[in-house]
């Protein structure tokens, strides 16, 4: 039994719907579902009555759910326990992000409970491209960085923390709006809103298209998410986009792509610092430790 599984399970108990509790985690649903499944046969016992609208625990549930909150609780305290033995008294830790982290990770939130935690580390922020973060990472100038990434870069150790299947964003008069199972080919010919070459989601759609075989038209290219979203509101383009991010934005339409579904991946980057590929600073380590989907990271100290 792993501490992630027992973060589905609390958090599938808790919303009572897989969905909800997929995005809760920053997961997809498939990959949630696999996680309960697998934690109900380690256990030899359903946790859940599943029907087609909701979900409910079952008496071992509903056993399970009062001890999974408990040792949550456990690690949460053996972390700040650690964090405090450790002297986080004094020091810098350096993070960087690219754009549209609000869909997957809050980071401002995290900022403040790490502040509050360790009021003398001095905390710096920048935001850039994700080529020029993992420079940076390299030239160990950042300790941490935030990023979409296709392939793990030499010597920078990575931890996925959100895992989003792309979809069309469009205006809600586009004739594929509300579609679904929409395919690359079917997209050749429509004008692109797409984000400069080394920002956001291109290399994932440009990786997409170039597999496919297809070649797309390339309208406007902006580097940044809200210039993007008003291009394609006002129907002068459609976009690929992570689909918790369209769905946050009410002027949108969106349609589901057709299998292979193109999956964009954002993960916490750090150069490698010991054999058990951790950051190698206290400060770094400690704030991974907050991430809602380093369970694994927790458990290594």
């Amino acid at each position: 039994m792993e501490l992630r599984q027992l973060q589905h399970f609390l958090a599938v108990a808790e919303e009572g719907q897989f969905t909800r509790a997929a995005r809760r985690v920053n997961i997809v649903q498939s990959a949630l579902s696999t996680s309960i499944r697998t934690l109900e046969d380690e256990l030899d016992a359903q946790l859940f009555v599943r029907t087609t609208r909701q979900v409910r625990l079952t008496a071992a549930g509903h056993a399970l759910l009062v001890n999974a909150r408990n040792i949550l609780d456990s690690v949460r305290h053996a972390r700040e326990a650690v964090a405090e033995a450790q002297g986080l008294k004094r020091g810098t830790i350096s993070i960087g992000t690219v754009q549209s982290l609000p869909a997957f990770v809050d980071l401002p939130s995290l900022i403040e409970k790490f502040h509050a935690d360790h009021p003398g580390i001095e905390i710096r922020l920048c935001q850039d491209s994700a080529t020029q973060l993992l420079e940076r990472i390299r030239s160990g100038t950042l300790d941490l960085a935030f990023l979409p990434l296709c392939e793990p870069p030499m010597g920078i150790e990575t931890t996925m923390i959100a895992c989003e299947a792309l979809v069309l964003a469009c205006a809600p008069t586009h004739p594929l709006a509300g579609r679904s199972a929409v395919s690359l080919a079917a997209l050749g010919n429509e004008p692109f809103v797409d984000f400069e070459p080394q920002w956001g989601t291109r290399k994932l759609v440009d990786q997409g298209f170039r597999s496919a075989g297809i070649e797309r038209h390339i309208a406007f290219e902006v580097s940044e998410l809200g210039t993007m979203i008003e291009l394609v509101r006002r129907g002068l383009g459609v976009a690929l986009l992570p689909e918790a991010i369209v769905r946050s934005e009410i002027s949108l339409a969106l349609a589901e792509l057709a299998e292979p579904e193109l999956c964009w991946e954002l993960v916490v980057a750090y150069a490698k610092g010991s054999a058990q590929a951790q950051p190698a600073g206290q400060a770094a380590r400690a704030f991974m430790a907050l991430l809602p989907n380093a369970a694994e990271f927790r458990m290594q100290g």
